[in-house]
């Protein structure tokens, strides 16, 4: 998986460019759907990551790209859920995460990328 061109609200991914959050599972690229979290928006300020989306937790290791400045609220309870899955979490600022990715085993990595914030 290549990566290129990471702006503020942009990414290319495999030569194809995205202008909104994207979730990762199993190499192939979609759209982060992030209506299950709205109702927490006014509690932080943004809308935050919850367990309540459709999570990609098929794998040993979830990668979140919190934001170009690591903004993006992931709320307590996706730890618990993850536990729960048995994955492990990687946390990081989304430049970091594309880095963390492009040496990942993308068969045993899932990511869920924010690319504002």
């Amino acid at each position: 998986m290549k990566f290129r061109n990471l702006e503020f609200g942009a990414v290319t991914i495999d030569g194809v460019a995205y202008d909104y959050d994207v979730i990762i599972e199993k190499g192939r690229v979609g759209k982060r759907k992030k209506k299950a979290s709205r109702p927490f928006r006014e509690i932080y300020g943004h809308t935050p990551l919850t367990a309540g989306e459709n999570i990609p937790w098929d794998c040993k290791t979830l990668v979140i790209g919190n934001g170009i400045h690591g903004a993006l609220p992931v709320v307590p309870a996706f730890e618990k859920a993850a536990a729960k899955h048995g994955v492990q979490l990687k946390i990081m600022h989304t430049d970091q995460a594309i880095e963390f990715l492009e040496k990942a085993d993308l068969k045993s990595t899932n990511a869920i990328l924010h690319l504002t914030c």
